[in-house]
């Protein structure tokens, strides 16, 4: 008799055991069910959708910190194309200039004035000189604010007697404005100054 009641004893110390162990398995799986369904909808919602030609094309949400850098450098890389890639063209020269003035402060208009009244725009014009820049390097410090900024960029001026190669170097600093259809990345140039414009290299072509 003793030896049944120990044996129920037995089983029911192993059914205990065994529903405390179900019960912690259950809290298990119902955490990680719920940790990860957290998780899918924090990836979800970092998850954009872009409608184009029709079709829906996946791209995912960061932190607007994380592309400061390279939305910077393309703002600086697009001012100073619209600013210096000049056609003989006054309508061509007026369209790329006010492009470049909504990226920038009055530093650049003042620029823009400055090579309006010494005939800059008008020689190119006369003389069907075209002037193309190309963007080597960017220096951009995002550990201060605003940013500052360095541009290293080569010119070359095209004419029918030859090519004229120059040595492009400025700086500014870069502060935060609202987004717009005219500033998508949302900066503004400000104390922009041209530390060097000096000539490289020349071609002459032969008549």
């Amino acid at each position: 008799m003793f030896s049944q009641l120990k044996n129920i004893d037995t089983a029911f110390k192993h059914i205990k055991l065994f529903s405390y162990l179900l019960i912690i398995a259950c809290a298990g799986i119902s955490c990680y069910a719920v940790y990860k369904s957290y998780q899918s909808s924090t990836d979800f919602k970092n998850h954009i959708y872009i409608l184009a030609n029709g079709k829906a094309l996946e791209a995912f949400a960061a932190d607007a910190k994380t592309n400061t850098p390279v939305e910077a450098r393309d703002h600086i890389k697009v001012f100073h194309e619209d600013f210096f890639n000049l056609s003989p063209d006054d309508k061509q020269i007026q369209a790329t200039i006010t492009k470049a003035l909504y990226l920038a402060d009055a530093s650049a208009k003042t620029q823009y004035d400055n090579l309006k009244e010494s005939g800059f725009y008008a020689n190119l014009i006369a003389g069907n000189i075209s002037q193309q820049v190309q963007v080597d390097s960017i220096q951009l410090d995002v550990n201060q604010y605003p940013f500052y900024f360095k541009c290293f960029a080569n010119e070359k001026l095209v004419r029918t007697s030859g090519t004229v190669n120059r040595s492009l170097v400025t700086q500014g600093y870069l502060r935060n404005v609202s987004r717009s259809d005219n500033n998508p990345h949302g900066f503004l140039i400000e104390r922009w100054e041209t530390l060097e414009n000096k000539d490289l290299a020349s071609s002459n072509t032969k008549p």
